[in-house]
């Protein structure tokens, strides 16, 4: 993935090089010297937004293996009711 930066002025002089750099990575659009907003291609868009994500696709992330997650067992006891 390339991240390209373009000033304000420089996206507003050419459009179409901005939309075309979309297909390799996001766009940083820059006001100042700061980067102030980011043009992204639909299908990244759609990637980054999509809520729904199956426990399949979780594990399935690159770097997940990385992750050392152990929570502590959980043991569940009953008591007896007071109906006093």
């Amino acid at each position: 993935m390339t991240i390209t930066t373009l000033s304000s002025r420089e996206l507003n002089q050419d459009v179409t090089r901005a939309k075309k750099a979309t297909k390799n990575g996001p766009v940083f659009i820059t006001d100042r010297g700061k980067p102030a907003h980011v043009l992204l291609s639909i299908e990244e868009y759609q990637q980054l937004t999509k809520q729904r994500r199956s426990i399949v696709d979780s594990l399935a992330m690159p770097g997940i293996e990385s992750i050392e997650f152990e929570p502590p067992r959980v043991t569940i006891e009953t008591c007896p009711a007071d109906f006093s």
